[in-house]
């Protein structure tokens, strides 16, 4: 049976992975340095062990710690990890940044969820409202591997689907477009996006329209404009009216050379700031 550990299992992702993880055919054990991750790990029946019996035996090992720490808890921990070990980080920075132990025996892996799509099936209200994922709605995963053996791929891709169940799919990618769609696509373009859309909805609630009125009209013209950009109705457009609206606000409210944001140099910059201490 293969040997994980889940590392900073107790904090905000790490404890999602350890619950999803319990029953899964492996030996799982937790590691966790801080004694409030602990007290909420026991929550879930989980007692903690200590790294120097663990890591030596683990053939994988889930990094679930701060971007921000990942470079020196892993230098760290390096003379520990078995050789051949699989680390698998959560999410694409501190792989992209080169913060991981140069060891060549070991094998980098890369996995992230896409969380569940505001165009889904489900139908369990407990599941519609899992924005997250990871509890009751499907979502898909995108991983990568960034070096190491091939043949530990199925292996890390399978830890991966059991930690963010239930996985609708899983996609593969490289490190570099792991690094697109975040924190590009997902943060830089798009959560900026939505906190301008957020701002504006105020801004009309402080000129005089009531909240309620604001938050129904705005959420389901999301709704639906969404539907119409990412073709959900095949054969709809938005209006003549409304596509001219959107042709004169993008010189408005973007920048002409906004996309710069994909060129890889600010990638790196973007990175660099997310896992500085």
């Amino acid at each position: 049976m293969k040997q994980v550990v889940v590392l900073g299992a107790g904090g905000k992702m790490g404890y999602r992975v350890s619950a999803n993880l319990r029953g899964a055919p492996y030996q799982v054990s937790h590691i966790e340095v801080s004694e409030m991750g602990r007290t909420r790990l026991q929550e879930l029946g989980i007692t903690c062990v200590d790294p120097d019996a663990a890591l030596p035996l683990a053939d994988v090992v889930i990094l679930a710690i701060p971007d921000n720490a990942i470079e020196k808890v892993t230098a760290k921990l390096a003379p520990q990890f078995k050789k051949g070990a699989v680390l698998i980080a959560l999410d694409a920075a501190a792989p992209f940044a080169g913060h991981l132990p140069a060891r060549e025996d070991l094998t980098i892996f890369v996995a992230h969820p896409c969380h569940p799509s505001v165009f889904n099936d489900e139908t369990d209200l407990e599941a519609k409202r899992d924005y997250f994922g990871g509890l009751k709605a499907k979502q898909a995963i995108v991983c990568a591997l960034l070096r190491g053996d091939e043949a530990n791929y199925d292996l890390a891709e399978d830890v991966a689907k059991r930690m963010y169940a239930p996985v609708l799919r899983s996609h593969r990618a490289t490190v570099d477009q792991m690094a697109i769609l975040e924190p590009v696509l997902s943060e830089t373009v798009c959560a900026t996006c939505l906190t301008i859309i957020r701002e504006a909805t105020d801004e009309a609630v402080r000129r005089g329209v009531a909240e309620e009125a604001a938050r129904d009209f705005i959420l389901g013209h999301l709704n639906v404009e969404l539907a119409i950009i990412f073709d959900q109705m095949p054969g709809v457009r938005m209006s003549d009216a409304a596509n001219k609206a959107v042709d004169r606000a993008k010189s408005e409210i973007f920048q002409p050379d906004w996309k710069k944001v994909f060129e890889r140099d600010a990638i790196a910059e973007n990175i660099r700031m997310i896992t500085t201490p």
